[in-house]
């Protein structure tokens, strides 16, 4: 079926799918390492190119490559490469774009390990970066280098929720020759489609929102043209990290809910947000759809709704925080989001602990903060669960 015209949620069910041989109605797991070739001939077209058959599953699998049409389709790219993480996307995109003495320009609040992966190893081969709060667009004209290669922005923000107008920072890349790098785990394709607001390159953690279910660890970069594909797919297969097929799969399967799951979440969250704007015990909270945030605009420019991740400060700093963690039992103190269930986790401590003290002030991640990543449980159960835990603080 052919579903470039198609509407969202009818692509998120069938863009990707292939006629099987069998007539299989969802598409197979192919859990093969190789693939037989007909004859001697056809292999050796296999090689050159000439024949689009398979050959071995790190440089392409029917499986893997239905989940990427899928969701180079969804996102509007030219193609996608799946990845065993989303730290094998961020690594990918790093090596394939970025070399010896180029410089790079990032969101300081962005996810933990992408930030301690270039500031402890890809330092070790001469990449230079800078972290800076790109909400402020002024920062990011100062911080370019004649050297700087690359914006990598993640907006919304892990974990601060904080909001980078995507067009705006893509007319800086474009007056730069800079290649503009989107983390768009937390918005997901559902809310917010960075390559058409000027992005180069986009990608996710798909153990997040895609997949859904917390039970998957994968990545995806979607490339907005052919030449930037070129560069990365095969860098993907030079490092190995490609996605499994039983990977692919699960995550095919996942994706065909996305929809419907985002929105559920999203509802959820906007009524604890404001369930916790208005409680005592609560210093500040940071949520797009609150009017209160200060990129709320951006926001409501940029996307097509607010999403579910929260971020909220204490009164009672650290210990507060702390006290509201183990007490909470419908939300589960843990790391990841995008999941059914509701996540709650302390950056300082958790996913952001090997970054440095200066760099999280700088990044304003401080103690006190706590990151709340809703389901789609009943609010009226969510709210509840977090007025008891409050009440301890």
């Amino acid at each position: 079926m052919d579903t470039k015209n198609k509407k969202f949620n009818t692509k998120l069910i069938h863009a990707g799918a292939y006629k099987d041989t069998f007539k299989s109605a969802t598409v197979p797991i192919y859990q093969t390492s190789t693939f037989a070739f007909d004859s001697a001939e056809d292999g050796a077209k296999c090689f050159t190119g000439e024949s689009k058959g398979y050959i071995y599953t790190r440089l392409g699998n029917p499986t893997i490559n239905a989940l990427e049409n899928c969701v180079a389709e969804l996102c509007g790219g030219f193609g996608a490469v799946a990845v065993s993480s989303g730290m094998a996307a961020v690594n990918t995109i790093y090596m394939a774009l970025l070399s010896n003495g180029d410089h790079i320009v990032s969101t300081a609040a962005v996810y933990g390990p992408a930030r301690v992966i270039m500031e402890d190893h890809w330092a070790r081969f001469g990449v230079e970066s800078t972290y800076i709060d790109t909400t402020n667009l002024d920062n990011i004209r100062k911080a370019i280098k004649p050297n700087t290669k690359m914006l990598y922005l993640e907006s919304p923000a892990n974990p601060t929720i904080d909001i980078t107008d995507i067009a705006e920072a893509s007319k800086i890349a474009k007056e730069h020759n800079l290649v503009l790098v989107i983390d768009n785990t937390f918005a997901s394709p559902v809310l917010q489609k960075p390559l058409e607001l000027g992005a180069d390159v986009e990608f996710h953690s798909v153990t997040k929102y895609i997949n859904g279910h917390a039970d998957v660890v994968g990545g995806i970069i979607i490339a907005k043209n052919e030449e930037l594909y070129k560069k990365i797919r095969p860098m993907m297969i030079s490092l190995g990290c490609n996605m499994d097929p039983h990977q692919a799969y699960l995550v095919i399967r996942g994706i065909k809910t996305l929809g419907i799951r985002v929105e559920r979440a999203q509802e959820n969250a906007a009524k604890i947000a404001e369930f916790l704007e208005n409680h005592p015990k609560i210093e500040w909270v940071r949520y797009p759809g609150l009017k209160s945030h200060p990129g709320h605009e951006i926001a409501k420019k940029q996307m097509s709704g607010f999403g579910s991740m929260i971020a909220f400060e204490l009164k009672g700093g650290f210990k507060a925080g702390e006290t509201l963690m183990n007490n909470v039992h419908i939300a589960t103190l843990a790391v990841s989001l995008g999941g059914v269930e509701s996540l709650i986790e302390h950056p300082a401590s958790m996913t952001h602990s090997k970054v440095s003290k200066e760099g999280k002030l700088k990044a304003n991640i401080t103690d006190g903060l706590v990151r709340y990543a809703v389901g789609i449980e009943d609010v009226d159960d969510l709210i509840a669960d977090l007025e008891q835990g409050l009440a301890k603080c």
